[in-house]
């Protein structure tokens, strides 16, 4: 892509990925023909539900759940993690009010699971080794009998690293408790399987597979029961009140459907982009060291952190080079404290706010990633000269 004769290059797909086309073009009818509200019996409603239902059917494909009606339509990832720990929780009070989650999450379980607290709920954050990974013998120490609900990051979009599911789930329901797995990064990437992984209820997000925004859903398997968080006209067998956003879960549909039959050559695709620019990265630049897991990490994620400089210096010269990157997490950017996730890997707060994060997608090309291994070096000298932190044999 190319705007005033530079050339522009977006490599930050985990804040927000563009629609497919072809979501766009079965979402169209639904805003000017196929009108009807899915709670209404004459034919432009029930033409709406059938609707629904057929892209409950892709969704549940995709995870491979047991049946379709396990999908729960939200308005995104968010409110799917709120439901699900604050639903759960909730409904289980009388059985043990203890949460157990990782120190790695997402703000929207860390918030979650905090506001809990403030109901008389516990919650335990259990932590991860200098790779993110879930240290497995703390996590199953801090499961106790009051313990009902583990919510566990399936892989972290910000490092990118993937966690042993399967083994977490043999852990928690030994225990008795249930898991719930945020699968927002991962759902779309790696396939996801929620009766192999033994998830009782998961998180997934329309626009991290190229679907729009504002629309997500919460697998939550048959033999459940949650709390809502709306109460209404008891929409979403009655855990979601409120008219259902029908263009948007159309497009949810077809978005699945799309990453099912292309997931695994589009994965295998990123991947190989993803390790030549670790490597054009780490290996040329001194300093420089990756975030996450080397192999089991998300296919798009490139996260490294050069020492002695901040990332957001790197991203203000990364933009006017038409490259637009992030530092981390876009749901925590509004705040100038370092990755939260990065601290609980044991990193200095100096080390954390050192970092780029680079999220490949469907656009993008192994030109773009050597044109950005050709360009960060420079600005990592050029900044590194500019920093009182930079040791004196290192400045040119």
């Amino acid at each position: 892509m190319t705007t005033n004769n530079i050339r522009q290059i977006y490599v930050d797909h985990s804040a927000g990925k563009p629609v497919d086309s072809r979501v766009v073009a079965v979402m169209l009818p639904y805003f000017k023909v196929l009108y009807g509200n899915p709670s209404s019996f004459h034919r432009f409603g029930q033409e709406a539900k059938q609707a629904l239902d057929n892209s409950r059917e892709d969704i549940s494909k995709l995870i491979n759940a047991e049946k379709p009606e396990t999908i729960i339509f939200t308005s995104g990832a968010t409110e799917s993690n709120n439901l699900a720990i604050k639903g759960m929780a909730i409904r289980n009070r009388q059985k043990g009010t203890k949460i157990v989650t990782s120190a790695i999450e997402h703000m929207s379980v860390v918030n979650s699971c905090k506001s809990l607290v403030r109901q008389g709920f516990q919650t335990t954050f259990s932590p991860v080794d200098s790779y993110g990974l879930l240290d497995l013998v703390k996590l199953e120490e801090n499961i106790d009998e009051q313990t009902k609900l583990v919510s566990v990051v399936y892989a972290n979009g910000e490092i990118g690293t993937i966690q042993p599911i399967n083994e977490i789930s043999e852990i928690v329901h030994k225990k008795g408790a249930y898991l719930h797995v945020d699968a927002t990064a991962a759902c779309g990437q790696i396939p996801v399987d929620v009766n192999k992984d033994g998830i009782d209820l998961m998180t997934i997000s329309c626009n991290d597979m190229y679907g729009p925004k504002g629309v997500g859903a919460l697998y939550l398997k048959d033999s459940l029961r949650i709390d809502p968080l709306l109460h209404g006209g008891g929409q979403e067998r009655g855990l979601r009140s409120g008219t259902e956003n029908v263009s948007s879960i159309i497009g949810f549909g077809k978005a699945a459907e799309i990453t099912r039959l292309e997931m695994r050559s589009e994965s295998k695709r990123l991947v190989k982009i993803r390790d030549s620019l670790i490597q054009g990265l780490i290996d040329p630049i001194s300093y420089t060291f990756l975030n996450g897991h080397p192999k089991k990490r998300l296919p798009d994620n490139v996260s490294v952190r050069f020492n002695f400089i901040e990332g957001e210096s790197i991203l203000l010269s990364l933009a006017l080079s038409g490259v637009f990157a992030s530092s981390g997490s876009a749901c925590a950017a509004k705040t100038l404290q370092p990755s939260h996730v990065l601290l609980a890997m044991g990193l200095k707060h100096e080390e954390a706010h050192g970092s780029l994060m680079i999220t490949l997608g469907r656009q993008n090309t192994q030109k773009d990633a050597d044109y950005i291994k050709e360009l960060i070096p420079g600005i990592i000298d050029r900044l590194r000269n500019m920093s009182p932190l930079t040791p004196k044999e290192l400045k040119k």
